[in-house]
């Protein structure tokens, strides 16, 4: 995200006004990508009213509404049209946009929950009214009515019901209007109809009990359909809410300041974003990392929930990693600053989560277009349907076109695909697994292979001293003295031996490339650290490193540093074979440390020592054999393979976060998320499938019913209801488990 992007009009002219919600994917002088929350969105066919809207814009070369989580991710150039006009345009649509940051999206949120739980508040509480006003004439015996009393109470009947058309329906009149005005069918406009029709032939039975509308009045019917209509978008709203929510604890993570640590030893409160790499800063405990960067000094307790989705506090030491947004529980960390800003892992995890959370995946537009069909074909059934019963029985004429348009509203069908999506991608993400790509879910059912890398992926992404001897005695001593030598090195080896510790005295410390480290002690006896053909004549084969007096002697100590496999990469191997999956280890290193792995982990299939072409090659020669490849690397030397996969998973945080070849990254570092996400995707498509046959089996069962009169609208009312009341929840079943 550049903090210098080109030319803004006026009232824009603030770059950081941008910063917060925008991003610049072909730098500087390309076309901005800004995320924005939408409120007043209550179908599929929103989406496309508002991206029609947008794309009139001088300036805006593109624009995608998620339907499920109401954001809009919009692709235009800021030095042709302000941000103002672009607000203007979605307020003459007839909604309501705010740039996506915590403060604003959060007030949006709150103004968009409170008004639906006013407008279902309202029309539940006056249905419960209607339905006493309308049960005496059900329960009463012939005569036991009176035809004055009966009239009053319909009298009182449609008086509850006009604040509930005037102001717990206006979503559906409004949203309908929108869509007609657009030329689009979405699923508010039979629902408006069908409202209509039923108050208004209602109304005419009441005012004229004898005229050609009869003398049935539907206003319980009416009353009961559209505060169930309103719980189902309830509770759709909330899963809505939630998925932003969890997405701005990310985004609100960071501390509002960070001590930083002078030359001279004294130190300064500065905001965040005053901190740059290379700085120093102290974090005391129970204050969150305000950068990502590397522990110079202490160990402690890190809880790096929020990004990871683990509670278990993580033992840091130093030279272990930590992120911008985790918490330190206790002791005081030294870290050396390596990212800041929107560089660090929690903004790229904000930044690939507003991306997958703005994308319409192809199902969804797929669904969007059979809706839209479907609703032409409801409106021309419900126009036919109560032609043909005005000719049978004029007085059920209306009441059979409502439940036909009532029972018909494909609700159900356009919330079937976004609300599964939704709800997949966020249970992913509370494991540790960002999806950078929502199609990812659909391709993930299909894997049956899964390749690792091994270095940075199956292993940790340094080394580890694995043993260590002595031809001469002392090997604890001379281990003591090699960790404090080693601390005064940079190289991945030392700091692989050192455990931070301050002991010994060396001077005339220097560092020789290629070789190691060399210094002497307070005796003035040159030690080195390095290579073993460097330290001693007699190098031993079996050790990588070697520590010893100049001219080696007996009194040289070998160490042997190798990769330690993941925590849970052995679990997670074994999982995805208990699963079916072939899985293989693909290795640039040495043979001999790749078979090591293999046989530690239990993968048969293994290659080392191969190229970025022949790992490419060795990929290609699978899939021609009709598998489907999962790849997991660390993003480094993998992005050729990666990118040939038939879904690519990058490991680790910071840089990753802004690669464009992975499907999806796994930021926790956790290897079981992936058994977990490939159950998750098969059960994803299942409650896919679930919806849609739900939806199919729903219209063909009540569709005739309505046509042949035999389903009266209350009941229509409640079918429609639940049966999108049905999809959400039954989406909601991912995030369990």
């Amino acid at each position: 995200m550049s903090a210098t992007p080109p030319g803004l009009r006026a009232a824009d002219a603030d770059a950081r006004l941008l910063a917060p919600f925008t991003a610049w994917p072909d730098g500087p002088a390309g076309a901005a990508l800004s995320q924005f929350q939408v409120a007043g969105m209550h179908c599929a066919a929103c989406s496309g009213i508002i991206e029609a809207a947008l794309l009139k814009l001088p300036g805006v070369e593109g624009a995608s509404v998620n339907a499920a989580s109401a954001r809009l991710a919009l692709r235009w150039q800021p030095s042709r049209v302000a941000l103002a006009d672009v607000l203007a345009a979605l307020q003459s649509v007839g909604y309501r946009a705010t740039p996506d940051v915590a403060a604003p999206a959060r007030e949006l949120r709150r103004q968009e929950s409170r008004q639906a739980l006013w407008r279902l508040f309202v029309a539940g509480f006056l249905m419960m009214q209607v339905m006493m006003l309308a049960t005496p004439a059900y329960v009463a015996q012939a005569g036991e009515l009176s035809p004055d009393l009966d009239q009053l109470l319909r009298w009182g009947s449609w008086v509850m019901t006009l604040p509930v058309m005037a102001f717990a329906a206006g979503p559906f009149f409004s949203g309908a209007w929108r869509q007609l005005r657009a030329r689009r069918l979405g699923m508010d406009v039979p629902v408006a109809i069908g409202i209509a029709v039923t108050f208004i032939a209602s109304s005419g039975a009441l005012f004229d009990p004898t005229g050609p509308l009869g003398h049935e009045v539907y206003f319980d019917s009416l009353t009961m359909f559209i505060a169930l209509l309103l719980l189902a978008r309830w509770f759709e709203l909330g899963a809505r809410h939630r998925a932003a929510e969890a997405l701005e604890a990310v985004a609100g993570a960071l501390p509002t300041a960070a001590e930083r640590l002078r030359d001279d030893g004294t130190t300064e409160r500065v905001p965040p974003e005053a901190l740059r790499p290379g700085d120093r800063i102290r974090v005391a405990a129970g204050e969150a990392f305000a950068a990502d960067g590397r522990i110079v000094e202490g160990q402690g307790w890190v809880n790096e929930a929020l990004l990871t989705g683990e509670s278990v506090p993580v033992v840091k030491v130093t030279g272990d990693a930590v992120v911008a947004g985790s918490l330190n529980m206790d002791g005081v960390l030294v870290v050396d600053v390596k990212r800041v800003g929107a560089d660090t892992t929690a903004q790229g995890i904000v930044r690939l989560m507003r991306q997958a959370q703005s994308q319409r995946p192809l199902s969804s537009g797929v669904l969007d277009r059979v809706a839209a069909g479907f609703t032409a074909t409801v409106l021309l059934l419900a126009l036919a349907a109560g032609l043909a019963w005005w000719w049978i029985e004029p007085a059920r004429a209306v009441a059979v076109a409502v439940a036909v348009l009532i029972v018909t509203c494909p609700c159900a069908l356009t919330l079937a695909a976004p609300a599964a999506w939704l709800t997949a991608s966020g249970a992913l993400a509370r494991r540790g697994l960002l999806l950078a790509d929502l199609s990812a879910l659909e391709r993930l059912c299909a894997v049956d292979t899964v390749v690792f890398d091994k270095t940075g992926t199956l292993s940790e992404d340094r080394l580890q001293l694995r043993r260590w001897w002595t031809e001469g005695g002392e090997a604890d001593a001379l281990l003591a003295s090699a960790r404090s030598l080693a601390g005064l090195s940079r190289h991945p080896h030392a700091q692989a031996l050192s455990d931070g510790s301050s002991g010994g005295v060396w001077v005339d410390v220097r560092e020789v490339a290629g070789r190691g480290v060399e210094a002497r002690d307070a005796s003035g006896q040159l030690w080195r650290l390095g290579a073993p053909a460097w330290v001693s004549e007699r190098p031993d084969a079996a050790a990588r490193l070697a520590f010893g007096p100049e001219g080696g002697g007996d009194r040289v100590l070998w160490l042997d540093l190798a990769e330690a496999p993941r925590a849970d990469a052995a679990e997670a191997v074994a999982a995805l074979q208990a699963q079916g999956q072939r899985v293989r280890l693909l290795s640039g290193d040495q043979p001999a440390a790749v078979a090591r792995m293999a046989v530690q982990l239990g993968i048969a299939d293994w290659l080392g020592g191969a190229t970025p072409e022949s790992k490419l090659a060795a990929l290609r020669g699978w899939q021609a054999d009709g598998e489907r490849v999962l790849m997991v690397g660390d993003g480094i030397n993998d992005a050729p393979v990666l990118a040939a996969a038939d879904v690519r998973v990058a490991m680790g945080q910071g840089a990753m976060l802004a690669r464009s070849a992975a499907d999806a990254l796994l930021v926790s570092n956790r290897l079981m998320a992936l058994p977990q996400a490939l159950v998750l995707a098969h059960k994803t498509r299942r409650v896919l499938r679930q919806n849609l046959a739900w939806s199919a089996l729903y219209n063909l069962a009540c569709v005739p019913l309505a046509l042949a009169g035999w389903l009266p609208p209350l009941a229509a009312g409640i079918g429609m209801a639940s049966s999108s009341l049905f999809v959400v929840l039954n989406a909601q079943r991912l995030n369990r488990g």
